[in-house]
């Protein structure tokens, strides 16, 4: 009795992940711009009738990243509200990731800012995806504020949204350290408006 042939390796995981999973580390470090399609099939080892049976064009791939990015940032609140109790810890708990997160390796900025300074139309789809994101992030931080008992919380958001940016461009550009003490101390100066 002959030997059946062996079954070509196939990868563990499934071509839409992996292609989402080599897009998300590239459009991130390198920037969405930069990044070509047949790179991402390359390093994501599928062929480019798979990529285009997932995705339509490379900007549904930037809008499906931006999604899965936004995706991540919605569960890390929600887990910040099950570590703490007060409006307030879970601000500070916010604040401090951000500010821990600026200071780690590999950090490149904000991905929805980064992919939003390359695409100028505001109804393009990736800055539509950019649009919610905010516009969530936005509502949730402004209802911190309004649960601490600020008497202006949609200003006290924008005032969040204003350090955060600069932090993330701050540390960006070069100087990690004091973007890190700098939104610590612009959202101390905020909190301390509070009655």
């Amino acid at each position: 009795m002959a030997e059946a042939a062996p079954t070509p390796a196939r990868p563990t995981t499934h071509a839409k992940v992996r292609i989402l999973a080599t897009a998300d580390g590239l459009f991130y470090s390198e920037g969405v711009h930069t990044v070509g399609v047949d790179r991402i099939i390359s390093e994501a080892k599928v062929t480019k009738a798979t990529f285009y049976k997932y995705f339509r064009s490379k900007d549904s791939l930037i809008v499906a990243y931006l999604q899965g990015r936004d995706t991540r940032a919605r569960d890390f609140v929600a887990d910040v509200a099950l570590r703490y109790d007060s409006p307030e810890q879970r601000l500070r708990g916010i604040v401090d990731e951000i500010a821990d997160e600026v200071m780690r390796p590999g950090f490149h900025g904000c991905p929805f800012i980064n992919a939003a300074a390359q695409f100028a139309d505001p109804r393009h789809p990736v800055r539509e995806a950019v649009a919610a994101h905010r516009e969530w992030y936005g509502t949730t931080i402004e209802g911190l504020f309004r649960g601490m008992g600020h008497s202006h919380p949609g200003d006290a958001a924008d005032d969040f949204f204003l350090a955060r940016d600069g932090a993330y461009a701050g540390a960006n550009l070069g100087d990690p350290i004091a973007a890190h003490a700098a939104l610590q101390r612009a959202i101390q100066r905020v909190i301390a408006e509070i009655p």
